[in-house]
């Protein structure tokens, strides 16, 4: 693929013949307006977003953004890189909010507070993306993440919310965590990245698994197998957008509107037509999210 090609917005898909949802996307990190994206999402099929926040500022927008349009639902949180850099700081300004002072357990604390009063909104449908991510973060930040989930975990059974995790290289000790915790009564794993054997102890107990685009990959065989042997009544399809966009598009930025290549690829892994695995995800997604 030649290089200007990686600033081409992929083609419009095939339109779905069902409705879906996309469960999960940052459309505040995306190029393009939220009427645009929705616009454009709505013309396949894709009628539902998930809107996620990260941190406090896109929380906040996610929760404004879904009272603004009725196809949006919000989810507020502290994703789990950003716990560490409240508390311990960011010199590096890796972050959005560029370079950060360390604001140790009480900025954390504080932060915690408000994605409670956020959680309390009707639009706001889930808390998260809340978990552990042990790729980017080093072990001096695990205490901050594993403080921050409790308490998104906390938080999301005290509102009757859905939670979104972020597992990232560290599925035993989220699993451990929600076992610890006592899970809210609904969970989606998103981006699932378990492996088969993990997906049966997610169906086991109830949890929902979202399959983002990277399970088109060549290199995803555990993810799909994964899929293949998830309950129906569990599995989500999700962009992540502006990432994982799905093969053959990968390296160009994702939007919510390329839902039907990862439902198309993914009903192919599990052997049903497309039309049947849109019927059981839209349904799954309005149960997930509460809506």
């Amino acid at each position: 693929m030649a290089p200007q090609d990686k600033n081409t917005p992929p083609p419009l898909p095939e339109p779905l013949r069902v409705a879906v949802a996309d469960s999960h996307t940052h459309l505040d990190m995306q190029g393009s307006t939220v009427e645009d994206a929705l616009a454009k999402a709505a013309s396949v099929g894709v009628t539902t977003v998930v809107q996620v926040g990260c941190d406090l500022a896109g929380s906040r927008w996610a929760a404004d953004t879904a009272a603004a349009h009725d196809s949006v639902h919000a989810t507020v949180a502290l994703h789990p890189n950003e716990a560490p850099r409240i508390v311990l700081g960011d010199p590096d300004g890796w972050s959005r909010q560029g370079a950060r002072q360390a604001g140790g357990d009480s900025a954390l604390d504080a932060a915690l507070a408000e994605i409670d009063e956020l959680a309390a909104l009707p639009q706001v449908r889930g808390i998260g993306e809340t978990g552990l991510d042990y790729f980017r973060t080093g072990p001096e930040g695990m205490a901050a993440q594993e403080r921050s989930f409790r308490a998104h975990i906390e938080i999301a059974k005290r509102h009757g919310k859905a939670l979104v995790i972020h597992d990232r290289e560290a599925h035993d000790d989220v699993l451990r965590i929600l076992r610890e915790e006592g899970a809210p009564e609904r969970v989606v794993f998103h981006c699932y990245s378990g492996d088969a054997e993990m997906a049966g102890i997610c169906a086991a107990a109830g949890y929902y698994m979202s399959f983002a685009g990277n399970v088109t990959f060549k290199n995803a065989q555990p993810l799909r197998d994964a899929l293949a042997v998830a309950p129906p009544e569990l599995v989500l399809v999700e962009t992540d957008a502006p990432f994982l966009t799905p093969a053959p598009y990968r390296g160009r930025a994702n939007a919510p509107y390329l839902i039907p290549v990862t439902l198309r690829a993914m009903a192919e892994v599990r052997g049903v037509t497309e039309d049947a695995l849109g019927t059981a995800v839209a349904a799954n997604t309005a149960r997930a999210f509460g809506y």
